[in-house]
This record gives C-alpha cells, sequence and structure tokens, in this order.
C-alpha cells in the first residue's frame, strides 16, 4: 500500500489548494504513479454496492484502465450510529485487502488481471469522520476531487480528467473509453454524462423512479426549449470535467445535498457544459435517508404519498424562452427597457425581476464591465442556473399552477416540434404507458 502526496504541481493547482484544501485525510492506493482520470466515488453504507460497482468497473473496456485511479471516499459524521461505522469499516477493510491483493475472489482477480487502479480516502475512523456541521455528499466529493489533484500527471499533455460517480451507481462497457476521448479528442472541458435510473422489480417503486426520472427530464427539455444556457441534468454521479475548469470555477463546494446543482452552474459560468451521450451511467432508483432532498427523498415521498403526477406548466417555460431572447440581445439597452419588455411578455415576469432588485443589479454589470462581451457574460452570472429555476418556481407559485405530468410532456414536445404521440385515455395511465413516455424521453435527451 502507498500513500500519495504532492510534488511538482502546476501553479493553479498550487494556488487552488493553498485557497480550498483542507488537509486532514490522505488517499491510500495500490500504486504510486501518477493518473490522467481519476474516479471520484463518495460512499456511506455502500458495502454490497461497492461489490456491484467494482465489478461494473472491472467489466469496462481497458483501455485506459492504467492511466485511470478509482477513488473511494468512505465517510460519515461523527455523530454516527454504530451500524453504518461497522459497514464502512468493513468496506475499507475490502478496498484495503484489495489494494494488498489480499481478496482471493473472481471480483479481485478480475481487478488484479485488468490491473485495475483501486483507492480509498479514510473519512470514516476515529479521528477522521467529517464533522457534523458539515458532513454529507458534498465534502465527501470535495474532499476526493481536491486529494486528486495532487496526483495527476501534469507532464503527459492529455487532459487531466476528474470524473463524479455515486458508490450506488453501474456503468456502461464503455463508459471510461468514451468519456476519456471526448475529453480529449474534443477538447471538452466540462460534461454530463447520460443516464438511465436503474428500474427496480417492484411496481410501486418503478412508479415511483418513472414519475421522478420523467420530472428531471422534462425540466431540462423545458430549459433546452427556452434556450437557457444551463440545460443539462444535475445529477453527482455524471459529472465531469478537466483539473483546470475545476480550479478555476473553485472547486466542489461542501453541501450536504444539491452540491451537484451549485458545483455545475459554476462550471457552466465559466465553460459549455457538454452531453456524453455515447455511453450511460446507471444511478440507483432506492429510497434513501442520505440526502435531504435529490432521488432517494424524491422515491420516498412518492411511496409515501402517491400523489406526484404534477409537472410544471408549460407555460412557464414559454415566459422563460421569450425573457432569454430579450435579455440576451447583443443589443444594450437600459433597466427601464428590459422591465417595459418583461411586462409585455407577462406581468408575473416583470414582478419576479423587481422582487430580484434587476434595476440595481444591471446598474452593477453596467458599471463593472468594461466591454460587451463582459456584460454579456455577467448576463449569464446574475440569471443562473438558481435564479432561472427561481423564475419557474416564482410563475407556478402564483399564476402557473402545476398541471397533469402527462399533458405537460404532450404539450412540451408539440412546443418543441416532437411528433411523438402515445395514445392514453387516463390522466395517469398505468406502468406501461408512463415506462413509453420516459423511453421517448430519454431518446430525445439523448439527441442533446
Amino acid at each position: 500500500m502507498n500513500k500519495i502526496t504532492s510534488e511538482n504541481l502546476p501553479s493553479y493547482v498550487l494556488s487552488y489548494l493553498k485557497k480550498y484544501f483542507i488537509d486532514h485525510w490522505e488517499i491510500e492506493c495500490n500504486s504510486n504513479k501518477r493518473f490522467k482520470n481519476i474516479v471520484v466515488i463518495p460512499a456511506i453504507k455502500e458495502y454490497e454496492n461497492i461489490l456491484k460497482l467494482l465489478n461494473s468497473i472491472s467489466e469496462n473496456e481497458s483501455d485506459y484502465f492504467d492511466e485511470t485511479l478509482f477513488l473511494f471516499v468512505i465517510n460519515n459524521p461523527e455523530s454516527c450510529n454504530t451500524e453504518i461505522i461497522n459497514e464502512n469499516k468493513n468496506t475499507i477493510e475490502l478496498l484495503r485487502s484489495i489494494i494488498n491483493k489480499n481478496l482471493q475472489s473472481e471480483l479481485a482477480y478480475k481487478i488484479y488481471d485488468n490491473k485495475i487502479n483501486i483507492g480509498f480516502v479514510d473519512a470514516s475512523s476515529k479521528g477522521y469522520e467529517l464533522p457534523d456541521k458539515d458532513a454529507g455528499v458534498g465534502l465527501a466529493r470535495k474532499i476526493g476531487m481536491d486529494l486528486a489533484l495532487r496526483i495527476f500527471d501534469y507532464n503527459n499533455p492529455k487532459k487531466n480528467i476528474l470524473i463524479s460517480l455515486d458508490a450506488d451507481c453501474l456503468i456502461a462497457k464503455n463508459y471510461l473509453n468514451k468519456i476519456v476521448e471526448a475529453f480529449n479528442q474534443k477538447n471538452v472541458n466540462a460534461a454530463v454524462v447520460y443516464y438511465e435510473h436503474l428500474l427496480p422489480d417492484s411496481e410501486g417503486e418503478k412508479l415511483a423512479i418513472i414519475n421522478y426520472e420523467i420530472f428531471l427530464r422534462y425540466y431540462v427539455l423545458g430549459l433546452k426549449y427556452s434556450n437557457s444556457h444551463y440545460a443539462y441534468h444535475s445529477i453527482g454521479s455524471t459529472i465531469v470535467c478537466d483539473t483546470e475548469t475545476y480550479c478555476k470555477a473553485g472547486g466542489m463546494n461542501k453541501r450536504k445535498a444539491g452540491e451537484d446543482f451549485y458545483f455545475l452552474e459554476k462550471l457552466a459560468k465559466i465553460t459549455t457544459i457538454n452531453h456524453i451521450n455515447s455511453t450511460t451511467v446507471f444511478p440507483s432508483s432506492r429510497s434513501s435517508w442520505r440526502v435531504p432532498f435529490g432521488t432517494g427523498k424524491s422515491i420516498s415521498k412518492y411511496l409515501n404519498e402517491k400523489n406526484e403526477y404534477k409537472l410544471y406548466n408549460p407555460e412557464c417555460f414559454n415566459i422563460l424562452k421569450q425573457w432569454l431572447l430579450i435579455f440576451h440581445n447583443k443589443t444594450i439597452k437600459d433597466a427601464q427597457y428590459y422591465l417595459t419588455e418583461s411586462e409585455k411578455i407577462h406581468f408575473r415576469l416583470r414582478e419576479f425581476l423587481e422582487l430580484n432588485s434587476f434595476e440595481t443589479a444591471w446598474e452593477n454589470i453596467l458599471s463593472n464591465s468594461k466591454n460587451d462581451e463582459q456584460i454579456q457574460k455577467q448576463k449569464l452570472y446574475w440569471f443562473d442556473a438558481f435564479r432561472t429555476m427561481k423564475l419557474i418556481h416564482y410563475l407556478r407559485d402564483t399564476d402557473f399552477p402545476p398541471v397533469n405530468m402527462f399533458d405537460a410532456v404532450d404539450d412540451l414536445l408539440k412546443m418543441m416540434n416532437y411528433h411523438f404521440e402515445i395514445n392514453r385515455n387516463e390522466l395517469i395511465p398505468d406502468v406501461n404507458t408512463q415506462l413509453k413516455y420516459l423511453y421517448c424521453l430519454r431518446d430525445i435527451c439523448r439527441q442533446l
């Protein structure tokens, strides 16, 4: 087992680490080499899922295994129950035994034979737990990503790629190849990988994840229809970026949930978020206690309430589309012009802009920008992913309440000129018809 430390890092990495790095944890790894690709995988109480993920990794195309590290961040908060601590301890022992080639099993031999590089961060054992105040998936991702910065091969001209994954995912066999090739052949700086939630056998759980994934895809397609700069899915296990972009964006945040949304928003403000649709991540569809919102909580809520067949009114995206057309026009106008035009679109839009101090914000943009290019950038910064979502929610909460899920999808697809019709007579159709809707949206999202 080798403990890796930093040396000869480029200035942008040193500058980032000096400002943001938390020097308390370290990587344990089966190699002291440096890597071009590091897959960071936070895990809390995930022993069985890690076995499944390792098996999925071992079945990947092996072209880039030699230059890739799969880095698990085994974590739990200081105030944590014994069951979680014990399972994390077993997980650490499992990974150590693989690293030291002490594990005799079919899975271990696959890892050894393919020369897969495995590492982990112990953020679970006594004295290394995550502080209760910040403990969560955001801090776990940050620890892994920040530590990874110290062990990339910066002398090799190929891109150094940080890949975010979750322990309860599976991956397609071409996962690593397609990511590496997209970044190096197409000069991608940041991307999200195409995803499909695993569908459980239980009909109740299956309906829950269909419901949730339709919601996710509908929102992204609504943003795409609106020509929003932020039309990408925000799922932590799909995010990829290079090290320069990671450092420039200020790195991962420490949020207990929603870390993926805010990290992608930072990336989107400095580069384009590309879509890698030639491979697939398969996130779990389980209900979960791990985060206060997101997939797991949404599934739990559906299973408990069974009344979630609602989506944003498509008219919200029409209003957003018209607003972005005016706001992002390269002809610079004064604040009153934008407010007047917004009221012509809908009075609630103007109301929203005034509630968000648009006039003051616009004056600041003009006074702090040296040229038109900077003004256009500042427009994106001000009307960002979060403010976009706030507008949609404001319209929802005032004049455009949620509508039937399947009516909303039908209407949005028509607005986008997708002529795919599904015959249904019920407001809430049977599971097979719901699956048709989901597969339709998946196909469309593959084309983004």
